[in-house]
């Protein structure tokens, strides 16, 4: 075997031990240009649109000038694949490894991931095929403009939808009306905590379609609308789709990252390597992780608070053993816990310590003039305008209010803007 393969049994058998769960993963060696087309398209096989063109010239251009590098992709799936950049170094191969394995273990185990597709590059390639059939029949510029309008409004998605099949298709649900002539003196009392607004045309309070603000625009829109021919709404279904895959990568992104980084360094550290090995090792960990003074590394917060979880679980302080009842020991028991459990926003809600604000030196800024200066530095105001950011994943929250405005079949919608 090469001493690739050798080192990725090693680091798979270590892994184990660890106690990670993951899918069984095919590595790929590829050049770069093959790595940065995967990471413009997020996938190896998708249809084709001129924005991941402008995303791989952007990411292209970064690496030709050495201004960013990326040094693997790895497939939510089963298996899972990843890809790895022709001409990184033995260690930095097996860093890599180490890391996507990790990555491999979270898509496995965290709940967010549970109902998204792994059999997602069989549906990407057959949905790219049914798109290039589209181009034939009805003509590139046509589709490319819907498929430009579709992905304007992708993000607005509801990903814990429970999709309710309805009767009718394009119809507002039926009720009986609650504003009949009453038949006696007392049938008022009835409705008095009914807050169900009546849909019928003759009733002096008329509802609205849907019944409830609606935030899956997507769904919404390819369920009802009277304008969209069957291809369509199967280019709709699929950005839809497609977009439901990524949504639990982009609401665990610091989680995820944290994860891969802290158990890159466990298992490094327990494998062997000599001098050079180690000091190369430690540049590029030290990249990774390395802060800004304008953005958020989701890599080092991620792994601060795992490292730092992991610690007052397994050594609590006296008053936290009488605070909180930790008996102590439960380090390792307990990241793996949050690890199933939680996305990044009760990730930070709920182990973002003031110690590790002040250790981050993390704060909020915003331009005042021509400015960006620090706005504030209160660790709680701070974990809570990351939380803030991070909400829906930093996309506004947009409703459907009512379906069919003042009877036109137009769509009113609602900001939900909360600061």
């Amino acid at each position: 075997m090469s001493g690739l393969e050798v080192a990725m049994e090693q680091i798979s058998a270590k892994a184990r031990e660890f106690g990670l769960d993951f899918y069984d993963i095919f590595f790929e060696i590829c050049p770069a240009d093959i790595i940065y087309t995967f990471g413009a398209y997020g996938m190896p096989t998708r249809f084709s649109h001129w924005t991941f063109g402008k995303a791989y010239h952007k990411m292209k251009t970064q690496y030709d000038y050495n201004l960013g590098r990326i040094y693997e992709m790895v497939i939510n799936s089963d298996p899972c694949y990843a890809f790895l950049l022709e001409g990184n170094s033995l260690i930095q191969n097996k860093l890599i490894m180490a890391h996507v394995i990790a990555h491999c273990d979270f898509f496995k185990n965290n709940i967010y991931f549970k109902n998204t597709s792994r059999a997602m590059v069989e549906s990407m390639a057959a949905a790219a095929n049914r798109f290039r059939e589209y181009d034939f029949k009805y003509g590139r510029a046509r589709v490319e403009s819907f498929i430009d309008a579709a992905i304007a409004i992708q993000e607005h998605v509801e990903p814990r939808l429970l999709i309710k099949k309805s009767s009718k298709k394009n119809e507002a649900p039926k009720h009986e009306c609650r504003h009949k002539k009453p038949e006696t003196p007392y049938d008022d009392l009835w409705s008095l905590d009914d807050k169900e607004i009546c849909k019928c045309d003759t009733c002096e309070h008329p509802g609205r379609f849907p019944t409830e603000p609606e935030k899956d625009l997507m769904l919404f829109i390819t369920q009802n609308s009277k304008e969209l021919d069957d291809w369509q709404r199967d280019i709709m279904s699929v950005i839809r789709q497609e977009m439901l895959y990524f949504w639990p990568q982009m609401e665990t992104k610091i989680m995820n990252e944290g994860w891969a980084s802290y158990w890159h360094l466990r298992i490094m550290r327990e494998i062997e390597l000599d001098e050079a090995e180690t000091i190369e090792l430690a540049k590029m960990h030290s990249g990774i992780v390395q802060t800004s003074r304008t953005h958020l590394n989701p890599y080092t917060l991620g792994l601060k608070i795992f490292e730092d979880i992991e610690k007052r679980w397994e050594n609590p302080t006296e008053e936290e053993r009488e605070k909180y009842g930790r008996p102590g020991g439960e380090g390792k028991q307990k990241i793996f816990e949050v690890r199933a459990m939680e996305n990044d926003i009760s990730f930070l809600r709920n182990y973002l310590t003031k110690e590790l604000v002040d250790d981050l030196d993390l704060y909020l800024f915003k331009k005042m003039g021509y400015d960006w200066k620090i706005s504030q530095k209160e660790w709680e105001k701070v974990r809570d305008g990351l939380v803030i950011n991070l909400t829906n994943c930093g996309f506004p929250h947009i409703v459907v209010q009512d379906g069919d405005f003042n009877k036109k079949g137009e769509l009113y919608l609602k900001h939900c803007f909360e600061g």
